[in-house]
């Protein structure tokens, strides 16, 4: 079968998938309806807490336990009575059909919905999580979680397990692509807003990994040691700006230990934080076999075990009827629960499952690609390609004449038709599937260059590549580094000898473009040789097309690093990634369902880093880096004039930006404080950003408004956010290491 054929048939055999499960439609629906009901709860002028308790006076012993807990994984499992009304997910918790409650149907959600070809029910992958990440848009970030929402509801779902927020303490993190960059201003704020978009289609929104989840190597295993202003002003912060401005439904706490205790059991992080400090109204599940205990955890703050039911079932209930459990702790979490699912909506507005075209959601996706490719290098003004001017074009590496590689694991969405690399009908996605996106890089090209004349080269051998680059006008290497939950990267250089190709072609064709498909930073050896790189991150559905039309100008490019490149890994706070000896990393035997529920034995990792992760840990130790945190190219430049900080109810900076070059673009205006020397914080933190579109020789005035808490350090023994008197200087500027404007403020 030729090339062009074989990329065709996906679309075909997708559309076919569709027009029969349309055919089927009226029985899927009646398949979640669920009998009428008039009860007072469901007077939608009453608060979601009002009409929990009324709920909850109806419920008796059996229907709250059976909220706590889930019936295994429908995905997985055999049809049960359990989970038969379930939409074969990840995870389902009975209703209350009686009452008119539902069941609480979960989908791993984090670029798309996941496992949607089991069923023909394909859903649009979305860049990953760091892609929009570098938009530094909020309003993207928006979008982002009302497709995902929109596109649950539409396969039958009405709970998302998306939200990922954990920082980048380490690049190596498997994870890393899932989560939203190394800054809790940043990531807070973006993960909100994604939350408020799933949310807003009625869905139940979720937050996690809650917390310290930075590392994959023995997750389940390892207890990180942290103090508590470290901890508040590093991971937590970013989790309590999601929590307290997006308002998600469900707080999904994490595998790992954290000063002892297994964060599904930690009083500290969901009680005593989450709770009570931040007074969060919605339940807190475990990750999938996340639970170790029952009378512990419940009281810990622990509400519903997923998937199934080792601890929170029949021992619940026992522990409950002998006093072991007091009803009230029972009741709270069932409240949690109930009032989470009146406050998403999923009782007022049941689902009614239909089948996505998942060809709608390419526009938005393509377009918060294009916002977060980030610019690295350009010499010379290699970038944008004038397709005019071009007759022969190298593309080179990564099967980029088919697709774009995903990040895998609990994350993976399955592609429309099947893996791209592989032949028709055999392309099913499995447990860390190396999945290539059947979004075609050289066909994005062609399509941009029709007068060109393209080749394609595997980039398997580094002398065929370069011969194949030498006499094209362009070489365009695409590269990557493939990531996935349940494992770590081994360091970050590119696999598979792919900087050995870089360079040879790099020497043979000085217009050489570099683009990278990576979830995390990459070390770059090879960094002065060609003359443009892009940060492609993992492109999504209908990446190939982004990609192209920043290639050729069409788009230009503004997003901005959320993660800082490091040079090497002996840069980093923790050069050896400390991975679990062989008896935290697995039962050396037999072991009961209640035994390996219980856990394995921990290993220690002690974040002695403190405050200084990311940008803040470069600038403290003065450390040169490869890019630094929100750096970012434009084929347009920017200057920044008249800082302004007054002080009021809260800081605010104002200060003029200028496009000052030819075209028009977006310019991330990027706002730092330096504290007081007597706050002993890193030189500066991010306290503020807005994104700026200009016309060429365009200028506009931006005000940017500063939350006291990110002028705050946290005080351990006052326990709580503390101004510290004294001088501030107040930065503004394109990236953490361009910053032109300052101006001290004086604040009490």
């Amino acid at each position: 079968m030729t090339n062009s054929l074989r990329r065709a048939v996906p679309r075909v055999w997708a559309l076919a998938i569709i027009s029969i499960l349309l055919l089927a439609l009226p029985g899927l629906s009646q398949r979640h309806s669920a009998p009428k009901v008039d009860g007072p709860w469901m007077n939608a002028s009453l608060s979601p807490d009002q009409r929990a308790d009324l709920v909850l006076k109806e419920l008796t012993l059996d229907e709250k336990i059976a909220l706590l807990h889930g019936v295994g994984m429908p995905t997985d499992d055999p049809v049960t009575p359990d989970n038969a009304a379930s939409n074969r997910g990840v995870g389902y918790v009975v209703g209350v059909p009686r009452l008119g409650i539902p069941g609480i149907d979960m989908s791993d959600a984090a670029y798309g919905v996941r496992s949607s070809g089991v069923n023909g029910r394909y859903s649009t992958a979305l860049p990953a999580n760091v892609a929009a990440a570098a938009s530094w848009d909020t309003e993207a970030a928006f979008e982002y979680g009302a497709l995902i929402g929109r596109e649950l509801r539409a396969q039958g779902f009405n709970m998302s397990l998306g939200g990922g927020v954990d920082i980048t303490r380490d690049p190596r993190n498997g994870r890393t692509f899932e989560y939203l960059g190394e800054d809790p201003v940043l990531a807070g704020t973006l993960v909100a807003r994604l939350i408020e978009g799933t949310q807003s289609q009625h869905v139940i929104g979720d937050i996690k990994h809650y917390a310290f989840n930075d590392q994959e190597s023995g997750r389940n295993s390892v207890n990180i040691h942290i103090g508590e202003r470290a901890a508040r002003e590093t991971d937590l912060l970013a989790f309590e700006i999601g929590v307290t401005k997006g308002h998600p439904a469900a707080v999904m706490c994490s595998y790992n230990r954290v000063n002892g205790d297994f964060a599904c059991e930690n009083k500290f992080l969901l009680n005593d934080v989450l709770k009570k400090d931040w007074k969060f109204p919605g339940f807190v599940l475990s990750d999938w076999g996340g639970t170790h205990s029952d009378a512990k955890a419940s009281a810990a703050g622990l509400d519903n075990e997923e998937p199934g039911n080792v601890f929170f079932d029949a021992r619940f209930k026992a522990a409950v009827q002998a006093g072991t459990i007091p009803m009230a702790e029972l009741d709270d979490h069932a409240h949690r629960i109930l009032r989470s699912m009146f406050a998403a909506g999923v009782i007022d507005y049941p689902r009614q499952r239909s089948v996505v075209d998942p060809f709608a959601g390419l526009e938005v996706a393509r377009k918060i690609e294009e916002g977060g490719i980030v610019l690295l290098k350009n010499e010379r003004g290699a970038l944008p390609l004038a397709a005019e001017k071009l007759h022969t074009i190298a593309v080179i590496g990564a099967h980029s004449d088919v697709g774009m590689i995903s990040g895998g694991g609990s994350a993976q969405v399955d592609p429309i038709g099947g893996n791209a690399i592989m032949p028709p009908g055999k392309g099913a996605t499995h447990w860390q599937d190396h999945v290539w996106f059947p979004t075609s890089p050289m066909k994005a090209i062609q399509a941009r260059a029709p007068h060109a004349t393209v080749t394609y080269n595997s980039g398997e051998d580094a002398a065929a590549a370069a011969l194949a680059a030498k006499g094209a006008d362009v070489a365009v290497v695409f590269a990557y580094e493939w990531e996935s939950e349940g494992m770590d990267l081994k360091d970050l250089s590119l696999p598979e000898k792919q900087d050995e190709l870089i360079a040879a072609v790099a020497a043979a064709n000085p217009h050489t473009i570099v683009v990278l498909e990576t979830g995390s930073p990459v070390t770059m050896p090879w960094v002065g040789a060609p003359a443009a790189i892009l940060e492609a991150w993992f492109a999504g559905s209908d990446g190939a097309n982004a990609v192209g039309n920043v290639l050729f100008g069409k788009v230009n490019p503004s997003g901005k690093l959320p993660n800082t490149f490091p040079k090497s890994e002996a840069d980093l706070p923790h050069p050896v990634l400390t991975r679990p000896p062989l008896a935290s990393e697995q039962f050396s035997g037999p072991v009961s369902p209640l035994e390996r529920a219980q856990g394995l034995p921990p290993f220690e990792v002690a974040y002695d880093e403190g405050l200084k992760v990311g940008y803040k840990w470069f600038d403290a130790e003065k450390k040169p880096v490869l890019f630094p945190f929100g750096f970012g190219l434009s084929y347009t430049s920017y200057g920044y004039s008249g800082l302004k900080v007054s002080a009021g109810d809260k800081v605010t900076a104002t200060f003029t930006v200028a496009n000052t070059g030819a075209r028009a673009g977006a310019e991330i205006a990027e706002v730092y404080a330096a504290l007081p020397a007597n706050a002993q914080e890193p030189p500066k933190r991010l306290v503020g950003w807005s994104k700026v579109k200009l016309n060429a020789g365009e200028k506009k005035t931006v005000t940017v408004e500063i939350d006291p808490k990110y002028l705050s350090i946290f005080d351990e023994q006052k326990g709580g956010w503390t101004l510290v008197p004294g001088a501030y200087t107040i930065l503004v500027g394109g990236s953490s290491q361009s910053l032109p404007l300052k101006a001290a403020v004086s604040l009490k």
